[in-house]
Parts: structure tokens; C-alpha cells; sequence
């Protein structure tokens, strides 16, 4: 008793995280963290126990690259997939086909509906053209052809399940919901609830009536990563469809099982009544309060990942495969093709095929292989974090160090394999995380209790400053320290990249002293610069160098203090090489990108390394500009961003550009050097002359821009920017005008 009486200081500290976790545990404060590492312990647990073996029932079905380059471009002809339809399930003799495609819109790739329009408009007075396209209608109407090759087969299309202020409907559902409003309690939600849809064409939908959405669900904090699949969504649109509808797994495992009829299955007393199970005949399905089931996935996604056979579309529409090698197989219709972005997150891999997420749930409903979360779990996870937490508090207050590690580290271990063994024997998911954090925590407060000092603690404060944020901005930190805080932030900031064009030519002229004296004068150039326009050096990157400017400090016009650095460093960069040129010493260029908008900023990096700086979409916009500065013939190229948050200077257009990894055209600009007000003046009227270059540019006139354009090369034929439109314009006057043309250009390198 003595004893406890002399530690009950470190029994109480050490008792702080169990506290916490039982807090987590019983829902009075969940905490994200714990959150998180449970969902990072689910993923690690799925993999370790993932049978990665193959499932010859299943069969995916893949439009890839492959069968794009040799088919066409997606989507394809209607009936193209009416011919593919038909050869899965009359010569291969497919037991169901599954489509993860959707056919919301009319197929008018036949010219069908052209051909009736010019018979009513211009040809309207042509003898017999009229019925002679009437006669050839059933030839050339593809959906009724892909119709046609559905009606009365085991096909199951897919459709998506939307939100919106206003019911919206595109499309056909299936005739009827799966289960009725009535089936459920009145009171409770027991799946998530949509108020529109897009579903296949009504002459597709009325052919295939069985159909199934192809919505996923994410993890609950959702970090995008599909754990779990819903298998029933309740649509409560339009009255006369109100009810549950079915996923596409679903679907596909009915219909290869004869269409048996679902029933929901609840907690006996529970009040509301809670959701345990869905039944399908014998077949319970474990599923939680939203109808969704977890996913245990079988292996690696893809065609190299070994859980399904994949084929691809081209040689089954080619009539590749021997008779029948698909007999009674469950087949999935779906895309990995990159460009139809098709891909998700999933605990198995970052890019895993969408089809492959159905396919696993049917594989998982055949082998009765299903994972559940008991309703009990809150209730196990509080046992578990009081009964090691006592054990922690007092064993490690009691003991000396060496047995209070091995006390943690058994205690760790039991936990862990108590909830392996429950997942793998039983198939259930309980929650670890709070007990292993608490048992960390725990072990790390009671070990470290009475050694930090407020003293101690100042002075690591001011070592960790110092390695978080540029060493001229500690000592104001310092002086004001409850202004600033290392924790990352979003904010509108604006971010330069000055990198050296040639600089491995450059490198391959000068000797390792000579190479590191240079790059030592040039970097101390632009460094000054920067900092005379009060902006923030944040890394050098072997030959070049990234700023930011609105951080730490706020700064109202930290757009125009860029672009002003930007000018300065093109400046200095002259200056350098004058001295060079006049000393026999090479030259160098500079590109500038610059991109002002929302980014991250703070504390980044690992434990061994930190520092200040940011991060973001932004950020890597601007590097993607600096890359383009060459190839415009200018030093500096900005974004319409900071061209708006910059009126101050004089901006000529470049381009409207998709860069790497951007799906949005971005227009792209670069300051003019218009220090005087005569040349000012000379910039804007030189402005008005290239905008309209561009404006015919754009509308497709070829003619008209080269004709613009001339008088502008004349009178700066060495200017590359007026060189590359002058080839476009060339190039372009020998192709038709496109419909779909943006006018953007394409680069797939930074």
C-alpha cells in the first residue's frame, strides 16, 4: 500500500489515456487519430489475410488499352456491345452477364437521326429517300439492336444513384424495387437515401429488367478508400419507385442463383430496431446500419493480380476464345483503361479496378465469406481498454523499466493476437486501435514522467523552431510566439520556381569548384531578391530555387510582390551574365513559373528532417509553368490567378494549357517589362494586335490569325512566341475545323 501510496501521481498520469480511450470508446469523444489507425489496422489485417488465390467462377471482361486501339475509342458502337453481348452468352454460354458500364445516352454513331433530318430538310423532295432510310432504320438503330440482343437473358445492366435539391431522373430504373419501404421500420435509416438517378436507356432498361447501382461507399471520416459496398440504397424520388434497390453484385448473384428474394433481418428487442443482417434464402449477409457489406477482397486488382481471369474485350468481341470457354461463368462487363477513370482506392492498392470491387462481392456471397462488425463491438473495445489500461497503470508503476517494457510489449501482443484470431477464425471486425494507442501513450507517460522540465522544454521548443522555419524568422518567432504556429494551414499564398535552363551543359564546362563558386553567386543573387520583396526561400533543388510569399507572414499583395521578384531576378540574371560574357565565362537562362491560390503551408517532413514550406495543387501548377517558359521563348510564365491578383503589370497571353497532371485547361501569361510609360504604351497597343491573333486562333480562323499575325513577326521575326503560332497556324490551315476543339494545348511533361 506504501507503494501505491508513494506512485499514485504516476498511476494517475498513466491512467490519463485509458481515460481518453474510453472516452473514444464509448463515443463521448471520438477521436480522428484513433479513427484513423483503426482504419489503417482493418487494411493491414485485410491484406495479411487475403487468400490471393484465383475464383474461376468469375470473369471480368475488359475494356484496356488494348481493346481501344483495336476497337476504337470508347464508348463504342451499340451494336458493337450487342455483338460482344451475344457472343458471351450464345457462344460462350455465360451463365450471367454484369455490365459496371452505363448506357445513359442514345447511340448516334449510325447517322441515323442525321439521315431522317436531311430527308425532312433539304432532300426533302428526293423520290424514295425518305422510305429508303425508314427501311434501313433497323440497320442503323443501335440501341434497338443492343436491345434486341438483351431481351430474355441473364444480363444485368448498371445505373447510378444521385443527390440533388430537386428529384432528378435520367433514364429507366428496374420496374421495381428489390425490397418494398414496408419491408424496413418506419423510424431509423437503413440505407443511404438518393433522390435521382441515371440509369439506362428506357428501351435497354424494359430488355434487361434486372439492373443494379453501381454507387460505393467509403469508410465512415472518409478518406476515399472503399472498404465497404452498399448493397441496398433506398431511392425516395419518384413515388410510384420508392423503396431499396440493389447493388450490381447483388444483382449479378441473384441472377445466377435463380433471383431468390431479399429479406432484411434485425436484432431481436433492440429499440430502434437495428439492422444485423440481409438473408438471401439460406445465406445471411452480415451488413451495418447502411445496408453496406465489408469488403474482403481476394488479392492484388488487375490483370496481373491473380484474384479473376481477365479478358479483353477486343478478343472476345473478335471471336478469339474457343466455344464455351465461358460456359456458366459470371461475367462482368467493365474498363481498366486509364482514361476512363475506372480506378479506385481500396485497402488491397491505391488504383484498383472499379469491376474488380464487384466482382469480389459476388465472389465473397458464393464462398460465404463475409466479414461482419457485431453490434457489440463498442462494448468489446471497452473491455478491452479498461482491463489493459488497469494492467498498464499499476504494472508500470510498480516495476522497473525492463519489466515495464516487456509488460507493454506482452500486453501489446495479447491485444493483437486476440483480435487476429477473432477476425481470421470468425470473420469479425472489432476495433484495436484505442486499446494500442492507449497502451503506447500509456507506456510513453509513465516512462517519461518528472524528466521534462519547463526549462527543457524551452529550450527544445527553440531547437525545434530552428529546424521547422528558415533561421530569419526565428528570432521574430521568439519575440511574438503566440502569433505563429507550425501547424499547417490553408491559405492564398503565391509560389515562385526559378530554375537554370542547360544548367547539365552548363555543369559539364566547369570543374566541382568552379561549378559550386557559381551556383554559390547566383543563388546568393536570387536569395537577396527575394528577400528584398519580403518573400520566403524555401528549399534549393539542385539548380533550382522555390519561394512563397504570404506566409508566415500574411501579405495582402504577396501576388504582385512575386511577380516583382520574379522581373528582379530576370534582371540579375542579365547582370551575371554580363559579367560573365565580358570575363569568357558561360551564360545562363532562367524559366520562372509562378502560381498564386489556396495551398498548405506549415510544418512538413518525417522525424528525422522538417521544415517549413508548402504543398498543394498549386504549388505543383507553378513548377509545371516553369517548365513551360522555354518552350513559350519567355523567362517568366504565370498563372490567370496571379495574372488577377496582379493588375499592376502589363500581361501578354500565352496559351491555354492542360499540363500534367491537370485536367483543367489553365490559361498561362507572362509579364511584359514596361518600366517607362513610352513602352508601356508600345506593350498595350502590341497587346491589342496579339489578342486578336488569339481570338482567330481560337475560333479556328487560320486564315484570319496568320494574317493578324504577320505584321507581328515582321517586326519581331526572332520573337518565338510569334514563331510557334505561325507554325500552329500553318499546321492547322490544312486540317477541317474541329467542334470540340478548346483551343488549350496538351503538355505530358513538366
Amino acid at each position: 500500500m506504501s507503494g501505491l501510496r508513494r506512485h499514485w501521481p504516476r498511476i494517475a498520469i498513466t491512467f490519463l489515456p485509458v481515460l481518453l480511450a474510453l472516452a473514444h470508446a464509448t463515443g463521448l469523444w471520438p477521436l480522428g487519430a484513433i479513427e484513423r489507425l483503426d482504419r489503417l489496422i482493418y487494411d493491414v489485417r485485410l491484406r495479411a489475410t487475403m487468400p490471393r488465390t484465383p475464383d474461376p467462377r468469375v470473369v471480368i471482361v475488359d475494356v484496356d488499352d488494348a481493346s481501344l486501339a483495336r476497337q476504337g475509342q470508347w464508348p463504342w458502337a451499340r451494336d458493337k456491345i450487342a455483338a460482344l453481348t451475344t457472343e458471351l452468352l450464345t457462344r460462350q454460354q455465360a451463365a450471367v452477364v454484369g455490365f459496371d458500364v452505363m448506357f445513359l445516352e442514345p447511340d448516334r454513331s449510325s447517322g441515323l437521326e442525321r439521315l431522317r433530318q436531311i430527308a425532312k430538310g433539304p432532300l426533302q423532295g428526293m423520290p424514295g429517300l425518305a422510305s429508303e432510310i425508314e427501311r434501313l432504320a433497323p440497320v442503323l438503330d443501335h440501341d434497338a439492336t443492343f436491345a434486341d440482343a438483351l431481351k430474355g437473358r441473364p444480363v444485368a445492366l448498371g445505373y447510378y444513384f444521385t443527390h440533388s435539391d430537386a428529384s432528378t431522373a435520367k433514364g429507366r430504373l428496374p420496374p421495381a424495387p428489390l425490397v418494398p419501404e414496408e419491408a424496413f421500420p418506419i423510424r431509423g435509416a437503413y440505407a443511404t437515401t438518393w433522390s435521382g438517378f441515371g440509369a439506362s436507356l428506357p428501351s435497354l432498361a424494359q430488355a434487361a429488367p434486372v439492373a443494379g447501382f453501381l454507387n460505393t461507399l467509403v469508410s465512415t471520416n472518409s478518406d476515399g478508400v472503399i472498404r465497404s459496398v452498399p448493397l441496398l440504397a433506398r431511392y425516395d424520388g419518384d413515388q410510384a419507385q420508392r423503396g431499396y434497390y440493389e447493388s450490381l453484385g447483388l444483382a449479378v448473384y441473384r441472377l445466377a442463383n435463380g433471383g431468390p428474394a431479399v429479406h432484411p433481418a434485425f436484432a431481436p428487442g433492440s429499440e430502434p430496431p437495428l439492422l444485423e443482417s440481409l438473408r438471401i434464402g439460406s445465406l445471411r449477409i452480415p451488413v451495418d446500419q447502411t445496408s453496406s457489406m465489408p469488403v474482403p477482397y481476394r488479392g492484388l486488382g488487375g490483370a496481373s493480380g491473380g484474384s479473376f481471369r481477365y479478358l479483353p474485350a477486343a478478343d472476345v468481341l473478335e471471336g478469339r476464345l474457343a466455344a464455351a470457354e465461358l460456359k456458366d461463368k459470371i461475367v462482368f462487363v467493365g474498363a481498366t483503361a486509364p482514361g476512363l477513370q475506372d480506378l479506385r482506392a481500396t485497402p488491397v492498392e491505391a488504383a484498383f479496378p472499379g469491376v474488380e470491387v464487384h466482382a469480389n462481392v459476388v465472389s465473397a456471397l458464393l464462398d460465404r465469406r463475409l466479414l461482419s462488425a457485431p453490434d457489440y463491438a463498442p462494448g468489446y473495445e471497452v473491455v478491452t481498454v479498461l482491463a489493459s489500461g488497469l494492467l498498464l497503470a499499476f504494472g508500470l508503476s510498480l516495476l522497473p523499466a525492463l519489466r515495464a517494457v516487456l509488460l507493454t510489449a506482452a500486453t501489446i501482443a495479447a491485444l493483437t493476437g486476440l483480435d487476429v484470431w477473432l477476425y481470421a477464425a470468425h470473420g469479425l471486425v472489432l476495433p484495436l486501435a484505442s486499446a494500442l494507442a492507449m497502451a503506447a501513450a500509456a507506456f510513453a507517460l509513465n516512462m517519461s514522467w518528472g524528466y521534462l522540465v519547463e526549462s527543457r522544454a524551452r529550450r527544445g521548443l527553440v531547437r525545434l523552431f530552428g529546424t521547422y522555419v528558415p533561421p530569419q524568422l526565428v528570432d521574430e518567432m521568439l519575440v511574438q510566439p503566440d502569433r505563429y504556429s507550425m501547424r499547417a494551414e490553408s491559405k492564398p499564398m503565391t509560389v515562385v520556381f526559378c530554375d537554370m535552363r542547360d544548367f547539365t551543359r552548363l555543369s559539364e564546362q566547369m570543374s566541382p569548384a568552379e561549378l559550386q563558386a557559381f551556383l554559390n553567386t547566383v543563388f546568393s543573387r536570387l536569395t537577396d531578391v527575394i528577400s528584398a520583396h519580403r518573400g520566403t526561400v524555401d528549399k534549393y533543388m539542385g539548380d533550382c530555387v522555390m519561394a512563397f510569399w504570404g506566409a508566415p507572414i500574411d501579405t495582402a499583395d504577396h501576388a504582385s510582390l512575386a511577380v516583382r521578384a520574379a522581373l528582379d531576378m530576370a534582371d540579375a540574371v542579365h547582370d551575371i551574365n554580363r559579367v560573365h560574357r565580358a570575363a569568357g565565362q558561360p551564360e545562363i537562362s532562367v524559366g520562372i513559373g509562378i502560381n498564386s491560390g489556396v495551398m498548405s503551408v506549415g510544418d512538413m517532413g518525417s522525424t528525422a528532417r522538417r521544415s517549413y514550406t508548402v504543398v498543394g495543387d498549386a504549388v505543383n501548377l507553378a513548377s509545371r509553368l516553369e517548365g513551360l517558359s522555354g518552350h513559350y521563348g519567355v523567362e517568366i510564365v504565370a498563372s490567370a490567378s496571379t495574372r488577377e491578383l496582379a493588375p499592376d503589370h502589363i500581361w501578354q497571353e500565352l496559351d491555354s494549357v492542360r499540363v500534367k497532371g491537370k485536367a483543367q485547361a489553365v490559361a498561362v501569361f507572362t509579364p511584359l517589362d514596361a518600366r517607362t510609360p513610352e513602352a508601356a504604351e508600345q506593350a498595350r497597343q502590341l497587346l491589342g494586335q496579339w489578342a486578336e491573333v488569339l481570338a482567330a486562333y481560337r475560333r479556328q480562323d487560320w486564315a484570319e490569325g496568320r494574317s493578324l499575325l504577320a505584321p507581328l513577326l515582321a517586326a519581331d521575326a526572332e520573337k518565338v512566341l510569334y514563331q510557334l503560332y505561325a507554325q500552329r497556324l500553318a499546321s492547322m490551315a490544312l486540317r477541317p475545323q474541329d467542334p470540340n476543339w478548346d483551343g488549350a494545348t496538351r503538355f505530358e511533361t513538366k
